[in-house]
C-alpha cells in the first residue's frame, strides 16, 4: 500500500509541476526567470500586480541577482520581488557537507550593506555570526561587480 500511496504522490507532483510550467512559458524556468529587473536600466523597476495597475519594486537590482548567483546552490522556494524576500530551501554547497537553508530580505534600492539582510540555518540551528558575514559579503561583493559590469566601469 505504501508504495502505491507513493506513486500516486510522484504522479500528483509531476502533474502540477506541468501545469505550472505552463504558467511559466516553459520547463527550462532559470534564475533569469526569476529576475524581475532583466533588461531593466535602473535600480527598481515597475511590474504589474496581479490585482491590476503597477506597483514599483522597490529593491535593488544587484543584490536581488547576486543573493540569486552566491546562493544558486539552495532551491528556490518563493520570490518576492515586492517585499524583496527570496526564500530558499535546504541545499549543500559544491564540496561542503552541511546543508543550509536562507531567507534574504532586500530592503531597499539602494546598493549599500543596510539594503540586505541574510538569514542562514542548518538543520541544527542557526549559522555562526562569521558564516553569516561571509556570505552577506559574498553577496555585496557580486552585486557590485554587476554593477560595475552593467556600467562598463
Amino acid at each position: 500500500m505504501p508504495i502505491t500511496a507513493s506513486k500516486s504522490g510522484i504522479a500528483a507532483l509531476f502533474a502540477a509541476s506541468l501545469a505550472l510550467s505552463g504558467c511559466s512559458g516553459g520547463i527550462g524556468n532559470t534564475l533569469s526567470n526569476l529576475n524581475p529587473f532583466s533588461g531593466g536600466d535602473s535600480a527598481s523597476a515597475t511590474a504589474a500586480p496581479r490585482s491590476g495597475g503597477t506597483q514599483e519594486v522597490a529593491v535593488n537590482k544587484y543584490l536581488w541577482s547576486a543573493a540569486l548567483d552566491v546562493l544558486s546552490f539552495l532551491p528556490i522556494e518563493s520570490v518576492d520581488p515586492f517585499t524583496g524576500v527570496i526564500d530558499f530551501g535546504y541545499g549543500t554547497p559544491p564540496g561542503g557537507n552541511r546543508a543550509y537553508r536562507a531567507t534574504v530580505y532586500i530592503s531597499d534600492a539602494a546598493l549599500e550593506a543596510r539594503s540586505l539582510n541574510v538569514a542562514l540555518a542548518t538543520r541544527n540551528g542557526p549559522v555562526s555570526d562569521a558564516t553569516q558575514k561571509a556570505v552577506t559579503d559574498a553577496i555585496l561583493d557580486r552585486a557590485r561587480q554587476l554593477r560595475i559590469a552593467d556600467r562598463g566601469l
